[in-house]
Formats: C-alpha cells, structure tokens, sequence
C-alpha cells in the first residue's frame, strides 16, 4: 500500500468549501417571529431555549426544518412529489447553508392495531429473516413469521397465447404468519347482541337500539324491514334460523326499497364496518358509549395474543420461537441474539456462521434500544401505546448507526419522559452525533441538557405576541450572566417544603399487575399532592393509568385523567371550540347586535362561502402535490364580510378569536364585553399557563404539554375528586413550573386530590407524598421502592430518585 507524499512547504489556502460553517437566517416571520437573523454554527450542537410559545419551534421546525424539506422535495419528479405532503415555503427573506435535516418529534407513532415496536423499526424483519432460516421445523421465508401476511392458496387454469392457445393448469400459494382468527391484530371482538336490538320485538316495532337508527332511515332500518328476507312483523326472537343467519350474517345481497337499488347485509359486518372499523376515539361521545358497551376485545384464543400462526409459532431457535423473542424484554432478546454467534457444540443453531452479518447488524439495533433507555420494552408492544418521549426515542433509533454525516438533525425536547437518571445518557447519544460532523439543534427546557450546548439561541422575552425575537445568542455562561428569563432561572432550586398536608383518607391499590408490576400494594393518600416516580419503564403509567382505576374505589373517588394524548377534532378546532368557549361569545356578539348566535360560528351561517369558514383553499393539483392558500375572499378571518361588520366592544369576532388568551381574559373581564361566562373559562386557561396561545390556533398545532393543559383547564370544571397528571412539565420553560406548583396547590386547596406522574424535580420536592417505583426498568421493575415525604426521601436517598432529587435540592 503506498500513499502520496505532500510536496508543498506550507500549507494551502482555506478552500471556498470550508467558509459554509454557518446556517443563515434573515427576516424570518413565521407565526410570531419578528424578522429574526441568526447564524448557527454547523457541526455543533444548538440549543433553543425561551418560554413556552417564545418562537422556539417556529423557528427551527416551521422554518429552517420545514425548508429543508421542501427543498429536498423538490428534487424529486412531479409525480413523486405527488404523494409527498404538501411543504409551503416559510416566511423568510433569506436561508442559507441549509443541509438535509431529519426532525426526531414527539408526534406519537401510528395506532394501528398492527404495528409494533418492532415492526416500526427494522427488527422484526431481520428476526424473520433469522428464523426463516435457522427456525426449525422450517416453515418457509421470512413472510411465513409475519403477522401481517395471511396465508393465501388459488388453484386455476391459464391460458397460454403462444402458437397454438393451450390452457394451462396452475396453482399458487404463499405462506403468511398471520392468525387466521384474529387477522395479526391479537384480539377478537365479540360483540354484544342485547345491545344492537330488543328480541321481544320486531323489527316494525323499532327493535333496534342502535344510536341514529330509527324506524324511517333509508339505509338502515328500512333495509331490513323492506328488503323482502325477513318478516318485519315477527319478533326477532322468532325468526326461523334461516332467518336469523339472514338478519345477523347475510353476505352483502342487492336488493330494492322503493325501487332503489341498495345492499343489504348481516347486521353483525354492518356493524363492524360502521362503527368497529374506525378509531373509536375519533367517534362522537354517545358513538363511543355505545361500542364500548357493545364490544369486547378479548385475547385470541387461537394464537394467544402473539397474532402469529399455529405454523409461525411451532417454528423454533434454540427452544424459542419468534413469538416468544418478540415477547422478551429487548436488553435479554439482545444477549439471546449475542448468544446465537457463539453457538454450543450440538446446538440446533449451528448455522449461525452463515447469518453472521445478520446476527450482528440485528444486535446492533437492539443494543441501540438498550442504549438510548428502552432497553425494558419488548418488540411486541403495540406502538401506539408509547408515550411522546418513547415513541420520539424509538425514532432514533436508525440514526445511531447511520453513516451519514452533516446531517441537520432538529430534536423536540428529547428529556420528555426521562428520569433525571436517564438523561445524561441522552446527553451523550446527542454529541455522539455531533461528532460524527452533524448538526444537531435541540429545542429544549431543562438545564442539565442545556448545559452541554456548543451555542444557544434564547427566544422571548415573553409567549404569542410578546415573544419571537432574540433575546441572547452564545454560550451557556453568556446565557447565564445575560439577564434574559431563561437566563435568570436557569438554576433555580426548589426547596422541600417545610410542611406537609395530612391526607384526609387512602385509595388502596391491591394486586396489582398490569405490565409489568409485581403484586403491587400500595395505599394513594387522599387530599394531598402525591408524586408518583421512578424511572422510565419502571412502572408508573402501569400503576396510575392502568391498576387504580380498577380498584373497588376508584369510581367512587372520581378520577378524572388528563394525559397528552392527541386531542380528536378537524383543522377547524382551537382552543375556543374545544373548551366551550366560543359558545357564551358568540351569544354575546349575538345580544350586542340583535342578531342570531349561528352568525358567529366559521362552521355556520357566518362562514365565509369561498372557503367554508376553512380561511384557507385547498387546491388539488392532480398528480402534483395539493397547496393551500389563505382565502382572497376574506383573507384568512374565516368569516362572511356582512357578519364582521358586526362588533362587540369595538372588536369583530375574527379579532377576537386572534386574540391572545390572557388579553381575552381581560376583555371579557370588564366594560361592554364583560362575559362571566367565557370570563371563567379564559381564567381557567390562564391558571394553566396557556395565556400566550390565540383563541383561534388550530389543535392540531399544540404541543404535548398544551395538549394536556388544555384538557386540564376544561376537566378543571367538572366534579372530578381525584385528578390524574401525567407529567405536566412538558414544554414548560423553567420560569412556569412555578406557575404550575401553584396551580397545583390551589386544586389541592380546594379539596381535591392531585396524582402527578413526574420526573422534574420541583415537582418532587413541592409534593406532601411521595411513591418511588423501581428499582430499575421492564422486569427490573415494577415495585414500589419508597414511601413517603420527600424530606425522608432525600435522607434515605436509598433510591435513584432519591439520589438525584438530594443533589437537586441541594442536600
């Protein structure tokens, strides 16, 4: 091997390449931001810091990631493009040095009953591809151990147009892994009879109890009654049996009501393709009622819940099969793996020197699990049941191993979901990608992950309108001696309090085993604060969310849980819909004009006829990507021009609904526009820290956090005794935590019990009880390691969460 030799004394000039080291943004306005212009370093690690709602991710998601994309986009052929997600150009006057960049968020995985962990990632497919080859019996390639793949057999004749015509026998079969019972989903749905129709009567007598069918629908129950199959006079519980296999299961027949060609078909697929088919979340609440009072998913008592087939499930490595690997934790299926290298003499799996790349590159996405902190999951836990941080975790999880270098990775608050013990961890995994020559910006809160920045960007001062320009631009100490808000809190301490609340009673928790808690019990005190930690995948949502509503006195207690799962609604929702809001506005813009309420709704009489009260037109651009522009008719307002002439206290409605929410609260306060009503709601709103978002902001574009405060200012009303958090903290800048410790001590006050899932530890030490679970992850943990006040915590510090919240407060 030879190399070339320099010749040249001294060294060259810094070559053009080498002077693009900075990303450039000028004049960017996106949502609230104020011709902003920064420079951000390549190859380093940026955070961006500043309140909730200060500019923070529309400058990095809405503007330099969004882009990017765009950009990235366009290289691609129309008709690629055309099934790509429409990227409108942000904002901006000027961006450069842009590379390509892959946003790591906390968007929740997809729900689909058949995606997994391990589907969502590529270790179910490489763990096929090992068991078509080493499984024994040998069953066939890897599409035969896949869940989402059924078994399919046809048998026919061909015919051949080559010289003379011949017809040719052929048959054809593929081997899936698919349960034939459950279809892969693991769950069979069995559904209630007595609740689809009252058997006593016929069907002329409205025997149906369905919601929304009545006796004169066309196409429900006039089918049946009309369609010439069964007696419409008979009570149901007569009918012959033909009859009833012709009422329950009918394979879809044509048949004429009225001279109208319609299909008719069994009740049972009726009813599954009409309500089971869609998410029942997204189903009106008296919708949602009535399937959880009519269907129960239960086990398949064919595959056992694996979704795997008899054939799929016999096929085994070393006495396991893939269905018992993907049950595993993932930190032991990953030493099983490692074991398979190094086989013993006699074992089955003495082929494993002809999979060797395999083994190794599947080992690596395992150990990446383990790695990043998710080490307690197993590949069989349906993805969408992973929280923000998890689910954001998983996601980069084919990073780690990437080649790929300058690459603009964009984070949102990667610490979501992380004990304190996990985080220096994640710390580590992000300047591991720095220093592979990415660029990595993190949009972040909490200071030990500030802290390892190369270069933060601080947004403020203030949230919505009072925010969107750059308050500092530097180091950690430069931010830290720069007096900006972010700045100045950015190492408060909160102290343990002096004194703690006697509960006036307990919520006993017995025998719990929900995942992967061991018999648990444990006595929830009642009128206090109580804290519930441990680390992730120690057991906490296990115990809160899924054990104590079940225990015999939980109904009585009340519990009202507000988690940050996605708020159901169309673009058109905002926080004024959502909580009830709009609803004493618009009577009062009705009783200040004289005028009916349906005038002040974009989704009524007062919606603007060009878009329907969208504010937007969607414009479909065939096999090119569809684009959406701000409505010329009434320029974005959503409203009929006749209907914004009208004015209560100087403002039309579509000012009103721009308006900030802690400005509404003091609109509606006082004066002309004094509304206790929406008064009430807007203080709610307030109370929760969520004073900086418009009355008008699309669902759709709230965080996690808002999400959760949102449902907590609308559940804030209702007669709940027992309130279930899960980690309020999210997205909350270090100067609101107090804000919400307050809010939290007043629902206390009030004579309601408060239940916090939680990492952060001003929580911790501002709580009158505290219950630890641990002592570590998966089946590490699951048991309750302490009890008991946060001070006894702290002195015992006999858990890791003890540990840390003793550093914390200082101790």
């Amino acid at each position: 091997m030879s190399t070339a030799t320099r010749t040249d004394a001294q060294s060259p000039a810094p070559h053009d390449a080498d002077s693009h080291g900075l990303i450039r943004v000028h004049g960017a306005r996106e949502n609230n931001l104020k011709d902003v212009s920064i420079e951000i370093p390549k190859r380093r690690l940026t955070a961006f810091t500043g309140v909730s709602g200060s500019g923070k991710s529309s400058l990095v998601f809405d503007t330099i990631a969004a882009e990017s994309q765009r950009l990235i986009n366009e290289t691609y052929s129309a008709f690629v493009q055309g099934f790509m997600p429409t990227l409108a150009r942000p904002e901006v006057d000027v961006l450069e040095g842009l590379t390509t960049a892959i946003i790591v968020d906390q968007q929740r995985m997809a729900a689909d009953a058949r995606s997994t962990v391990g589907t969502a990632t590529d270790a179910n497919a490489m763990l096929r591809i090992l068991f078509s080859r080493l499984g024994r019996p040998h069953i066939g390639p890897p599409s035969a151990y896949a869940f989402n793949v059924p078994s399919v057999r046809a048998s026919g004749a061909i015919t051949v147009e080559r010289g003379a015509r011949k017809a040719v026998k052929a048959t054809y079969s593929r081997t899936g892994g698919m349960c034939p019972r459950c279809e892969g989903r693991g769950a069979v749905s069995d559904i209630d009879l007595t609740q689809l129709y009252d058997d006593s009567k016929s069907i002329a007598e409205g025997a149906f109890t369905i919601p929304g069918w009545k006796s004169d629908s066309f196409w429900t129950v006039r089918v049946y009654a009309e369609s010439g199959l069964l007696d419409p006079n008979k009570p149901i519980r007569s009918f012959t049996k033909k009859e009833m296999h012709d009422f329950l299961y009918r394979e879809p027949t044509k048949v004429k009501v009225e001279g109208v060609n319609l299909t008719y078909e069994g009740l049972i697929p009726k009813i599954q393709k009409s309500f089971l088919s869609k998410d029942k979340e997204a189903l009106q609440p008296h919708i949602r009622a009535f399937v959880e009072r009519a269907v129960t998913f239960t086990t398949c008592p064919e595959c056992d819940g694996t979704r795997l087939s008899e054939g799929a499930r016999s096929s085994k490595i070393e006495g396991l099969s893939i269905a018992d690997a993907c049950a595993m934790q993932i930190s032991d299926l990953a030493r099983w793996v490692r074991g398979l290298g190094e086989p013993s003499p006699g074992s089955s799996s003495g082929g494993c020197t002809t999979v060797a790349p395999l083994l190794a590159k599947l080992g690596q996405t395992l150990d990446s699990f383990v790695e990043i902190g998710l080490g307690y999951l197993t590949l069989d836990r349906p993805s969408g049941t992973l929280s923000g941080g998890e689910a954001q975790r998983v996601k980069m999880i084919r990073h780690l191993g990437s080649s790929l270098t300058d690459v603009t990775y964009v984070f949102d608050e990667p610490s979501t979901g992380l004990h304190p013990h996990d985080i220096q961890r994640m710390n580590e995994l992000l300047l591991r990608l720095r220093d592979k020559g990415n660029t990595v910006l993190v949009v972040e809160h909490k200071p030990e992950m500030i802290a390892i920045a190369d270069h933060v960007v601080d947004l403020g001062p203030g949230a919505g309108q009072a925010g969107g320009t750059v308050c500092f631009e530097g180091t950690v100490e430069g931010l830290r001696a720069g007096g900006t808000v972010t700045g100045r809190h950015l190492d408060d301490r909160a102290a343990l309090k002096e004194t703690v609340r006697t509960p006036t009673g307990t919520l006993p928790v017995r025998g719990a085993a929900a995942n992967n808690l061991r018999d648990v019990d444990v006595d929830i005190p009642l009128g206090v604060l109580v804290v519930v930690t441990g680390v992730a995948g120690s057991g906490k949502s296990s115990l809160v969310h899924g054990a104590l509503p079940g225990q015999p006195g939980a109904a009585d207690a009340g519990i009202v849980s507000i988690d940050q799962g996605a708020i159901r609604g169309s673009r058109r929702s905002n926080p004024a819909t959502y909580t009830g809001l709009l609803d004493p506005i618009r009577k009062a813009f009705a009783k200040a004009n004289g005028v009916k309420p349906a005038l002040f709704s974009a989704n009524s009489e007062g919606a603007c006829p060009t878009c329907n009260g969208a504010g937007v037109v969607y414009t479909d651009l065939a096999m090119m990507a569809g684009v959406a522009t701000t409505c010329e008719e009434c320029e974005g307002r959503r409203f009929d021009a006749s209907v914004l002439e009208y004015r209560l206290a100087g403002r039309d409605i579509s000012e009103v609904l721009a308006m900030p929410v802690a400005e509404a609260e003091e609109f509606f306060g006082t004066g002309e526009a004094r509304t206790p009503a929406a008064h009430r709601i807007l203080g709610r709103l307030v109370d929760v820290g969520l004073g900086y978002l418009t009355l008008g902001q699309p669902l759709t574009t709230l965080s996690g956090g808002e999400r959760q405060r949102l449902k907590l200012a609308t559940c804030m009303a209702e007669k709940g005794g027992v309130y279930v958090l899960d980690e309020p903290t999210t997205g909350l800048h270090l100067a609101d935590v107090e804000q919400l410790l307050g809010l939290l001590d007043r629902l206390v006050d009030s004579g309601k019990s408060v239940i916090v899932i939680e990492h952060h530890q001003a929580v911790m030490a501002h709580a009158d009880w505290i219950i630890d679970l641990g002592p570590g992850a998966g089946h590490d943990g699951g048991r309750v390691v302490f009890e008991g006040t946060p001070a006894d915590l702290v002195a015992a510090r006999s858990t890791l969460t003890g540990e840390h919240l003793a550093a914390y407060v200082g101790s």
